[in-house]
């Protein structure tokens, strides 16, 4: 099958789910605005913002005067811890079913930094933020009522991030959520029929091929999946077998902040500004239970598609029957390829054109 040329349907073998690919609808004109760089800036210290060392947040407390990172309980949880009054469950009919949810909610700041992003973190402070991740990992996933840590990012006012502030947020619950549970079941599955892990089997494959990696490290790889459903989507994968983040050893640590790194400056740079996304690791559940078949990864789900103004909108089609693409993940890997490392901002002549 020529991808490139003719529609056609992809699955998603962590989710079992399919996409369909629309790449001939890459040729209809576009005659959309061009764009100059985004050189906005913000201040390195902001006396507004919540989350910058010494200022007071909503909930009335004071973040300590922090130099590298800082972790602290939302205060606007979205989950209650266990103990905590809970909801009744609905079982007065078999077709209203509810159960009561418990958890725990932290929001990490990257850096003492308001006008930082992981792209511009450098390698070193974005060591110290995934050391962060895997002590709050040990220290929740431990708890007898946390089933399952997910450690997420928002960034960018497209993707809902009301403050600019670097940080990312932690969600620990009683129950395993509906995405990584359904790659929990995909990836048992893969184990129990072909006696192999569905990720390490994947990975072989796309570094064999090579034409969605958009590059490695000794590590990590990181790459356009094959079933993309966001224009410039990328996974971060391990090249060890490894089930949770707790299982890093320093040096994986290291590899993990660079490659974040550096596909943020890809990002950046795919059209020259500070690039939104949904970023989310998952990994083995939290249950005290053996999860052998579990290959822990990081999506980003970016919905730019043309430029830094122009988006990718789950609608129509889309909500109503199966997502669609246009471009196709081996485009999109190129694209990401040929960026350089070097952030547009960090370019000479980038002060000129401010």
């Amino acid at each position: 099958m020529q991808f490139e040329d003719h529609p056609h349907r992809r699955f998603n073998q962590l989710t079992g789910e399919w996409v369909l690919v629309s790449p001939h609808r890459t040729k209809r004109p576009w005659q959309g605005q061009q764009e100059q760089p985004d050189r906005a800036t913000l201040p390195a210290y902001d006396e507004q913002c919540y989350l910058c060392p010494g200022n007071g947040r909503a909930g009335g407390a004071v973040n300590p005067d922090y130099a590298d990172t800082f972790v602290f309980t939302n205060d606007f949880a979205a989950l209650l811890p266990e103990g905590a009054e809970q909801p009744p469950a609905t079982d007065n009919h078999s077709l209203l079913v509810a159960e009561p949810e418990t958890g725990v909610c932290r929001v990490i700041c990257y850096s003492p930094r308001h006008d930082l992003t992981l792209a511009r973190l450098g390698a070193a402070q974005a060591a110290k933020v995934v050391d962060l991740w895997c002590e709050e990992f040990v220290s929740l996933g431990s708890r007898a009522d946390i089933g399952y840590v997910q450690i997420f990012e928002n960034r960018g006012q497209a993707m809902g991030c009301s403050n600019p502030h670097p940080h990312g947020q932690i969600w620990a619950t009683r129950s395993v959520p509906m995405i990584p549970a359904a790659e929990d079941r995909r990836q048992h599955a893969h184990r129990a029929e072909k006696g192999t892990c569905l990720l390490c089997d994947y990975l072989s494959l796309e570094l064999a091929r090579g034409e969605r990696i958009v590059f490695e490290n000794d590590s990590f790889a990181a790459l356009v999946p094959f079933w993309a459903v966001w224009p410039f989507e990328t996974m971060i994968l391990p090249k060890a077998h490894l089930a949770d983040v707790a299982a890093m050893d320093p040096a994986q640590r290291r590899d993990l902040a660079d490659a974040m790194v550096r596909l943020n400056i890809r990002y950046d740079n795919l059209f020259e500004t500070s690039f939104p996304y949904s970023m989310g690791i998952h990994q083995a559940p939290s249950d005290g239970a053996d999860h052998p078949h579990w290959h822990f990864h990081l999506h980003y789900y970016p919905p730019l598609l043309r430029s830094r103004t122009v988006r990718k909108f789950m609608v129509g089609y889309e909500m109503m029957a199966m997502p669609q693409r246009d471009l196709t993940a081996e485009a999109a890997a190129a694209r990401l390829r040929e960026q350089p490392e070097v952030h547009y901002m960090d370019l000479p002549d980038a002060g000129e054109n401010a």
